[in-house]
């Protein structure tokens, strides 16, 4: 192993087993010995190096592969083909709290789960204290975990497995410890270790941690190694892909059945209810989205159309739907903004409706008065 290397993967392959029609009770297993299985692999030919001091941000989709990569790295689980090999103290941030046991307090939980990362009793309490502080748990420290809520039990475990004094950290999802105040610690804990030389590989979903954490992205796709480079270039090229793939997941679902088209609209102005003058021009503002590319847009005052709408740039309703619509928010301009002229005092409703595939999947209304 190159010695400027803290893992090395080299030809890995990861499969598992899938059986179907398996015996639930002991009567079918004696009649049915026998089980269909078949392989699912789940990573293909992966090689790669992280060198000591670097931050990984490991990306993509759901079942992409990049727990099962690193579960491999921490030996939870063991390679089909190739290998794996680390060089340093290792810690891993995967399922936060194995270990613990409830009818003991938080205190001794702490030693029962430093131990497990290899610490020793005298290593253990040099450093619990810092451990509780980081945990912010007060009092509670000494009472049993199970009254503990779900967010102290998580807070307690990410405290032990951050002051381990690991060389390489293996971090699974788990950044959304607790409330904004704790993440916001977990994350500037995790520059700090960055900062002092760890290695460090994180799975995550939250691609703005990663640009600002990460030095280096591995974009895994469909079991195999797509991209591995700059964060921000990966980053933009895995939207890219999984706003392609999202879309035509949604449009394959629509006509199998098994999913229907959505949208929202919303009108910025007029307000609800508001007062307006007989004779002026009331702008009706707003914005609308569908994952479909084939819906059509209608404003409508008191079941009258207005026949001229104009579409207007919404960057900020883009950067809010771009994971559920993805697909359907790049290069668009989701704003919208029509007018018209109440030309008699009384109520004026304002409908904006979209409608796909004959039918209407949402819309907006408000009333307005004028006088």
């Amino acid at each position: 192993m190159n010695s400027d290397n803290a893992i090395e993967v080299r030809n890995l392959t990861k499969e598992f087993k899938v059986s179907y029609d398996g015996a639930k009770t002991l009567k079918e297993f004696l009649v049915r010995r026998h089980t269909k299985a078949e392989k699912h692999v789940v990573l293909k030919d992966i090689s790669l190096d992280i060198k000591k001091g670097e931050t990984v941000g490991l990306i993509g989709v759901n079942g992409s592969g990049k727990s099962t990569l690193l579960k491999l790295m921490t030996r939870i689980i063991y390679p089909t083909k190739g290998t794996v090999e680390t060089n340093g103290r290792l810690t891993s941030l995967l399922e936060l709290g194995a270990g613990f046991h409830p009818d003991f307090t938080g205190r001794e939980n702490i030693y029962f789960n430093a131990s497990i990362f290899g610490m020793t009793k005298k290593q253990i309490d040099a450093r619990v204290d810092d451990i509780i502080a980081f945990s912010e748990l007060g009092d509670a420290i000494d009472e049993p975990i199970r009254t503990y809520s779900s967010g102290m039990y998580m807070r307690l475990a990410f405290s032990v497995a951050i002051n381990v004094d690991a060389d390489i950290l293996l971090i699974d999802e788990i950044l959304a410890v607790g409330d904004q105040h704790f993440q916001d610690k977990c994350f500037d804990k995790l520059l700090e270790l960055k900062n002092s030389g760890k290695t460090i590989v994180i799975v995550s979903h939250a691609l703005d941690q990663v640009r600002r954490l990460c030095t280096r992205a591995v974009w895994i796709y469909k079991g195999t190694l797509r991209l591995d480079g700059d964060p921000a270039y990966v980053i933009e090229a895995y939207k890219k892909q999984s706003a392609i793939d999202h879309k035509e997941e949604k449009k394959a679902a629509v006509e199998s059945g098994t999913a229907a088209y959505k949208g929202v609209v919303f009108i910025d102005s007029p307000s609800d209810f508001s007062r307006e003058k007989c004779g002026q021009k009331v702008t009706v503002n707003g914005w609308r989205i569908a994952d479909s590319d084939d819906f059509e847009f209608s404003v409508e005052v008191n079941g009258k159309p207005v026949s001229e709408i104009s579409e207007v740039d919404r960057p900020d309703v883009a950067s809010v739907y771009e994971e559920e619509y993805a697909g359907f928010v790049e290069d668009k301009r989701l704003g919208f903004s029509a007018a018209f002229v109440p030309e008699k005092a009384g109520e004026y409703v304002i409908r904006a409706q979209i409608r796909t595939a004959g039918r209407i999947i949402a819309e907006k209304q408000i009333t307005v008065i004028a006088s």
